[in-house]
C-alpha cells in the first residue's frame, strides 16, 4: 500500500514566493498529521525567541489525514505557532467547512511566513495559490469578510479569516471560520501582524486515501455506532448549551471572577431557557450532531442579536465572570466576539477581571471610560467587548490579556488574573475539579480545558479508573488525558466525537487505511505518538525559556477556598501542587526542573532536542 504523507504549501509573503513540498514519510510516520505535523514543522524551522509578531514567526494552517471525508467529525482544522499572548507553543482549533475545503485543494499544511507590506489575503484553486490585494476588506469583520470572498471567488469557497481584532493584534484574537473560530492563545494577531486577512479555498470535492476500500467500509461502521450511540444523540440535541446545568450543580461554574463556584438563581440560564431562544442549528463538514446551536433575541435591548452560540465556554464568559444572568446579553457578545474575531474566554475573563478590580477601587470610573463596572450589570461587558476589539479606551489595556494588564496596574492587581502562562482559564474551576486543574497547569498552551479533558472529574467517568474529583493525586490520569487529547488531534477529530464510541481502534484502522502506514492500527503506538507529541512542545516551551514555576495554577487556586453557595466542594483550595508536579514529572520522565530526560526524548526519537534544551 502506498503511503499517503499529504502535501505542504509554503507561503512567504514577504517575497511573495510560493512551493509547494511532499511531506516525508518518516514525519508521517512518527507524528501522524494534524497538531503532530503543527508542533514538528514549527520546532523544526523557528528557533526559540522569535518575535510573536516578527516576521520569521511561522503561522501553520493544518487539516489531517481523514478530512473532507464520509468519516464523521474529523474535518477539523487548526492553526499552530508562537503566540503573543503567552510566548509559548499555540494551537487553535476551529470547525465549519474549511478544513475539508483545505484538504480538496491538494494540501493538508499550510506554512505562511514573512510579512506582506500591504493587506492581503490567499487564495487557493486549482492547485495554485495567489496574493491578493486586501485593502477593500481590510477593517470589516469576519461575516463581511467572508461574504465578499464568497461573492468574489464562488459558491464552492469557504474561508477562514480575522477580523477587527486581528488587525489591532489584539493578543487573543481569533481567526474566524463560517461562525466557528480558532479562539484561543491569539493566532488572529499572529495573521493581523503578518498583514494577511484571509485565506480562501475555491474547491472540488477529492479524495486523497491510501486504501478507498477499507476505508469506506471503516467510515460506515463508524456511522453505525455514533448514530446509535447515547452521547451522540443528546450532543445533537443540545451541543454544549447545558453544560452550565451540570457545572453549577456540581459546584464548578467560575462566578465572579473565580472566586465562587456556582452561580446564585443559575436556574435561569439552564440550557431550557436557551432552547426557548433557538431558531436553528448548524455544523462542521461530515458531522451529523449539528451542535452548533443558533440563537436570536426576539426583543428587548438586545433584539435582534443572532449567534450560532453561545455554546457552553461562551455562556460562562458572559454571565459568570460579572455574575450575570441574562442570556440575551450573552448572545450579544457572543455575536460581537465572533464579528469582530476574538477569543470569548479570554475576552470574558478579561473582563471580569476589570469588574473585579472596578470592585476593589483598582480600576475607577475615569479609568473605564464612564462605564459601571457593576457585578450584574451586562450593558458594561457588551461595550467593553467593542472597546477591547477596535483598542478603544479601557479596550486597549484589556486587549492585552489580564497578565498583561494586572502587571500595568499593579497594586495587587495580579490575584484578579485568573491565567496559567498568560492563557486565560476555561469555565471549569479548579479547586472543584482539580484533575482539569492540573491538565490547566501543565498544558504545553496554558489553560486549555480541551488539552487534557477530564470528564472523570467532570462527568464521572471511570477510564481509565475512577476518580474523587478533589484528590490532588491522580497525576496518572492527567498524563492520560493530555496523551490521549493528543493523539486524536492528530486526526484532526472533533473532541466530542471521541467520545462517540469510536475511538480508539476503529480511529486507528481508519488513520492506516488513509496514509498507508501499518503502525497506526495499534492504539499503543497511538499513545507512544501523543507522548512524543506532548515532549516535543515542552522542548519548544523549554527553548523559550518556560520552566517549572510556569506550570502553575493562580494564586488565588493556592490561597483562597472556594465559594459554592450550596454545592459539593465549598471550602476546596489546592494545597499539594509541588507534590503533584513532582509525581508528575516522576511519571512522565523529566526531571524535578521539569525538563525531558535525554534518556525520555531518545525513547521518544526525539534526541535531536537534546542539547536544545540542555536534558540529561
Amino acid at each position: 500500500m502506498p503511503v499517503n504523507a499529504g502535501r505542504l504549501l509554503r507561503v512567504d509573503l514577504s517575497s511573495r514566493k510560493i512551493s509547494t513540498e511532499e511531506i516525508p514519510e518518516t514525519v508521517a510516520r512518527d507524528f501522524i498529521g494534524g497538531r503532530g505535523y503543527g508542533i514538528k514543522y514549527l520546532y523544526d524551522e523557528q528557533p526559540g525567541g522569535i518575535d510573536p509578531f516578527g516576521e520569521k514567526n511561522r503561522l501553520i494552517f493544518i487539516t489531517g489525514p481523514l478530512a473532507g471525508t464520509m468519516a464523521q467529525g474529523v474535518s477539523r482544522w487548526m492553526v499552530c505557532t508562537r503566540s503573543p499572548l503567552t510566548g509559548a507553543f499555540a494551537r487553535s482549533v476551529c470547525g465549519a467547512d474549511f478544513g475539508a475545503w483545505l484538504k480538496f485543494s491538494g494540501y493538508e499544511v499550510i506554512i505562511v511566513e514573512g510579512k506582506s507590506e500591504k493587506p492581503v489575503y490567499l487564495h487557493l484553486a486549482d492547485d495554485k495559490c495567489r496574493i491578493l490585494g486586501a485593502q477593500e476588506i481590510w477593517g470589516q469583520n469576519t461575516k463581511e469578510t467572508q461574504s465578499w470572498l464568497n461573492n468574489a471567488h464562488g459558491k464552492n469557497t469557504r474561508s477562514a479569516c480575522i477580523g477587527p481584532a486581528g488587525e489591532k493584534l489584539v493578543k487573543y484574537a481569533a481567526i474566524v471560520s463560517d461562525r466557528r473560530t480558532a479562539g484561543r492563545c491569539g493566532t488572529g494577531a499572529v495573521m493581523g501582524a503578518k498583514n494577511l486577512k484571509a485565506i480562501a479555498i475555491s474547491a472540488q470535492r477529492k479524495s486523497f486515501l491510501a486504501d478507498q476500500q477499507e476505508f469506506e467500509s471503516l467510515a460506515r461502521e463508524q456511522i453505525d455506532i455514533i448514530r446509535n450511540n447515547p452521547g451522540f444523540k443528546n450532543h445533537k440535541e443540545w451541543g454544549t448549551t447545558s453544560t452550565q446545568d451540570i457545572t453549577n450543580e456540581i459546584g464548578i461554574f467560575p462566578v465572579k471572577n473565580f472566586r465562587y463556584g456556582q452561580l446564585e438563581n443559575y436556574k435561569k440560564i439552564l440550557g431550557a431557557e436557551y432552547r426557548k431562544l433557538r431558531t436553528g442549528d448548524m455544523g462542521c463538514y461530515s458531522c451529523p450532531a449539528r451542535c452548533g446551536k443558533v440563537h436570536t433575541v426576539p426583543s428587548g435591548p438586545y433584539a435582534g442579536a443572532h449567534s450560532e452560540g453561545p455554546e457552553y465556554e461562551s455562556i460562562w464568559a458572559f454571565t459568570g465572570p460579572i455574575n450575570s444572568h441574562n442570556i440575551e446579553a450573552s448572545i450579544a457578545a457572543d455575536e460581537l466576539c465572533d464579528d469582530l474575531g476574538m477569543d470569548t474566554i479570554s475576552a470574558g475573563s478579561s473582563i471580569g477581571f476589570a469588574y473585579e478590580l472596578y470592585e476593589k477601587g483598582l480600576l475607577k470610573k475615569s479609568d473605564t471610560d464612564g462605564l459601571e463596572l457593576v457585578y450584574g450589570e451586562h450593558t458594561p461587558m457588551v461595550e467593553l467587548i467593542k472597546k477591547i476589539g477596535r483598542r478603544e479606551g479601557i479596550g486597549d489595556l484589556l486587549a492585552e490579556g489580564s497578565k498583561r494588564a494586572a502587571a500595568s496596574i499593579g497594586n495587587g492587581a495580579e490575584i484578579a488574573s485568573i491565567q496559567v502562562k498568560g492563557l486565560e482559564l476555561p469555565a471549569y474551576e479548579p479547586r472543584g475539579a482539580k484533575s482539569q486543574g492540573y491538565n490547566y497547569a501543565t498544558a504545553s498552551i496554558g489553560a486549555s480545558h480541551c488539552y487534557g479533558y477530564a470528564g472523570q472529574d467532570i462527568f464521572g467517568s471511570p477510564i481509565p479508573h475512577p476518580t474523587d474529583r478533589f484528590s490532588e493525586e491522580n497525576a496518572d490520569i492527567v498524563i492520560y488525558n493530555q496523551d490521549n487529547s493528543a493523539y486524536k488531534e492528530t486526526g484532526v477529530i472533533c473532541s466530542f466525537a471521541g467520545g462517540w464510541g469510536w475511538v480508539p481502534g476503529l480511529f486507528g484502522k481508519m488513520l492506516k487505511a488513509a496514509r498507508g502506514i501499518d503502525a497506526y492500527a495499534d492504539n499503543a503506538y497511538l499513545v507512544k505518538v501523543g507522548e512524543r507529541m506532548w515532549n516535543l512542545e515542552r522542548a519548544f516551551n523549554i527553548r523559550e525559556g518556560f520552566s517549572r514555576k510556569d506550570d502553575s495554577l493562580p494564586a488565588r487556586m493556592r490561597t483562597e477556598r472556594l465559594h459554592t453557595l450550596r454545592a459539593k466542594g465549598e471550602g476546596q483550595i489546592v494545597s499539594h501542587q509541588e507534590e503533584f508536579l513532582d509525581k508528575y514529572y516522576h511519571l512522565r520522565g523529566w526531571t524535578k526542573d521539569a525538563v525531558p530526560t535525554a534518556e525520555k526524548l531518545e525513547v521518544l526519537g526525539l534526541g535531536f532536542t537534546v542539547k536544545d534544551i540542555g536534558a540529561k
